[in-house]
């Protein structure tokens, strides 16, 4: 039952991730853009994740959380640089 719900999981974070990418390439508005971005990126950690429980591996956790901690970070000095400027 356990792995059914990790297949699905991983399904719909790759469906997610293909909306998301749609998105990023399609927005009409650097805004839409930024936010597009922001999704894939916390779906990429999504999966980060997800291959940390299935492989049993906790380093992993590591990497996501420096990966979310940097993502944080670059659409913040994006939206700022959207909003007025650096």
């Amino acid at each position: 039952m356990a792995e059914a719900l990790i297949h699905l999981a991983a399904t719909l974070a790759g469906i997610a991730f293909l909306l998301a990418l749609y998105r990023f390439f399609r927005g009409p508005s650097a805004a839409d853009r930024v936010i597009a971005f922001d999704v894939l990126t916390i779906v990429a950690i999504t999966g980060i994740v997800l291959v940390a429980f299935v492989e049993g591996r906790g380093i992993y956790l590591d990497v996501a959380l420096i990966y979310a901690l940097l993502s944080f970070l670059g659409v913040i000095a994006v939206a700022r640089y959207l909003e007025r400027g650096l």
